[in-house]
């Protein structure tokens, strides 16, 4: 072992341990057994058995051990945007893509296009920018990769300019949030203008976050360590104290992710937002109560009246190969067109095709390096899809590279569709359109909704 290093070998790495142990002793905390100390008996954790503990110091460790099941915040509430309750209408067991024959995945290919007649497959382009991220656009020090972030990004703010959900009195809710980068620039977007708060929605722990650059200013960003299947915004503290309009965003918000943060926003929030004790609004009226004027005054913001919960919705779709029909907010849709769990979860399956990077001539089908458009895709989401998914033997000879290509986008188009009706059913007019070049990214399919004014019901006079 090096000079101060712990002496125990590490058979797994072929080396010594590298923690340093105490003065006087020759082995580390974790590798302290390897000596005598008066008997003392290193167990492994109950919490997490990766690690040991002396056994005589159990009881103390467990009240500090970073494995411990910690308090659970006011805003988590288990399962409220989690969707279907029901479990018999799952499936126990799903065949994998791999394992149809021929003539079964054939009936699936004129499902889905029986399914997809007569539905807008043709989305427009609505690729835009914002004079927020100029600067950085034209700084030669970002690389390609940020650049590319940047240019979906300054699309993003666009496509809010565009629908008027710049401005005071907001809160704006980032779903998926990770380093925070896109509420950084709608915070940069919005730098003269007051009352606006940020709550950045991320379950896991993140480093290299850009919440710090934001010290000092007016906005306040505050982050939640949650699972959106489980968040409730109308218990974070903040909202139900000012009660702002909320603005739903996110950048490439994976799979199901999309549905429970849809659910999050429309269902969840809107209904507590209504009040406990009143009779709660029609679905179609009570989301379209959301509006917000471009450029009303958060005067009223405190009066539960004039309270609007949900002023827009704009998130970057992706990963559809990782929803899930328990979640899906779609459902009804499906059924509407004949199709249920067993159709969704093969479509699902069969939308990686739109992005895989699949090439006849090579047998890494589903691996991120098969192109530099996949490359693209792959840096922000690993591709997960083992290879009998994505590129079975059964396709080889029945569909050509460009209509697995055509089909996988179909499958992402009906999944989406559903979310559109979804949003529309609930008093939203909701949008799909392209935000950015293919080049840029694969996942370039923006879905924006804001309340539909056609759905607000009269006052009483």
């Amino acid at each position: 072992p090096g000079p101060g290093r712990c002496a125990h070998f590490v058979l797994r790495k072929k080396r010594f341990c590298r923690m340093i142990p105490a003065p006087g002793r020759r082995f580390c905390g974790e590798h302290g057994h390897e000596e005598e100390q008066n008997d003392r008996k290193r167990i492994p954790c109950p919490l997490d058995p990766k690690h040991t503990v002396y056994e005589d110091q159990l009881q103390k460790h467990l009240k500090k051990c970073n494995s411990r099941e910690k308090p659970k915040p006011v805003y988590f509430v288990q399962d409220i945007n989690a969707g279907l309750k029901d479990v018999a209408e799952i499936p126990e067991k799903q065949v994998p893509l791999s394992s149809l024959s021929i003539e079964e995945l054939q009936n699936l290919i004129i499902k889905l296009k029986k399914a997809s007649n007569g539905l807008e497959l043709h989305l427009k382009e609505q690729i835009l920018s914002h004079q927020a991220l100029q600067e950085a656009l034209n700084d030669p020090k970002n690389g390609e990769s940020a650049f590319k972030h940047l240019k979906q990004q300054a699309s993003i703010l666009g496509n809010m300019e565009k629908l008027h959900l710049l401005g005071p009195g907001r809160c704006f809710v980032e779903f998926g949030a990770g380093r925070g980068k896109l509420s950084h620039w709608v915070d940069i977007a919005l730098e003269n203008v007051q009352n606006v708060q940020f709550l950045l929605v991320e379950r896991a722990t993140t480093r290299f976050k850009v919440d710090g650059k934001h010290k000092g200013r007016d906005s306040t960003f505050e982050r939640l360590q949650v699972d959106i299947q489980h968040l409730c915004l109308s218990k974070v503290p903040i909202l139900e104290k000012k009660r702002l309009p909320v603005v739903g965003i996110g950048k490439h918000l994976c799979g199901a992710a999309t549905d429970l943060a849809l659910r999050c926003l429309v269902e969840s929030y809107s209904t507590c937002c209504d009040g406990e004790d009143e009779e709660p609004a029609p679905k179609r009226c009570r989301a379209a109560q959301t509006e917000v004027a471009p450029h009303k005054s958060a005067d009223n913001e405190s009066s539960t009246e004039d309270h609007k919960p949900v002023a827009g919705i704009v998130i970057a779709l992706c990963c559809h190969h990782k929803c899930d029909w328990t979640h899906y907010v779609g459902r009804e849709f499906f059924k509407s067109v004949g199709l249920g769990p067993v159709e969704f979860h093969y479509f699902q399956r069969m939308s990686s095709w739109a992005t895989c990077g699949m090439r006849e001539t090579t047998s890494k089908a589903s691996t991120s390096e098969d192109s530099e458009d996949q490359t693209n895709y792959t840096e922000e989401h690993e591709q997960t899809l083992s290879r009998t998914e994505g590129g079975s033997d059964t396709l080889q000879g029945i569909l050509s590279v460009e209509e697995r290509k055509e089909i996988g986008c179909l499958c992402k188009r009906l999944i989406d569709h559903g979310r559109i009706e979804y949003l529309q059913q609930q008093g939203f007019k909701a949008a799909l359109q392209y935000y950015t070049e293919s080049a840029v990214s694969l996942e370039n399919v923006l879905l924006t909704a804001v309340p539909n004014p056609s759905l607000i019901p009269e006052p009483n006079i």
